[in-house]
């Protein structure tokens, strides 16, 4: 008889072991490790978009501003939508995001907080200690994206 081989999956590095403790100290005898709150907020913008349902992140005012932005030619910022406050071993975060409609919101909200602690914790070593979600907007199907102006042709 032969032993069926089980393939194991590498273990996703963590930020904290099970006790709390920070496995990659920010603070150590060589020197002290600062985070940014902006690095904190771009971390969390990036992982919420990237969750399947989230359309847009921002409220009416943040929205309208990037898209000035983009009329100016300017990139969109990826921490549109997020605040975050940073404590030297813990970090909070609140979202203003625009749902695709049809998307269950509990379970999407589920998601994004998930996706948020595992970014944060895993490249910042820093205790997520809340991920508040507020949801601003759903955007209809066949709506008109505020993002994408519609454009005269370059040529004719």
């Amino acid at each position: 008889m032969s032993e069926a081989t089980v393939k194991e999956t590498p273990a996703v590095p963590r930020a904290r072991t099970q006790n709390g403790s920070a496995s990659g100290a920010l603070d150590s005898e060589n020197g002290t490790t600062t985070i940014d709150d902006g690095v904190v907020a771009k971390i969390a913008g990036l992982a919420a978009r990237e969750v399947s349902g989230v359309y847009e992140m921002g409220a009416g005012a943040a929205r309208a501003m990037g898209t000035v932005r983009g009329f100016v030619g300017a990139d969109k910022s990826v921490a549109q939508g997020v605040s975050v406050e940073v404590g030297e071993r813990q970090a909070a975060v609140d979202l203003d995001l625009v749902v695709e409609y049809g998307t269950a919101i509990p379970d999407l909200a589920g998601a994004v907080r998930k996706n948020v602690v595992t970014a944060v914790e895993r490249m910042c070593g820093l205790e997520v200690t809340e991920v508040n979600i507020k949801i601003d907007d759903v955007h209809m199907p066949g709506q008109r994206s505020e993002e994408t102006p519609k454009k005269e042709p370059r040529v004719q």
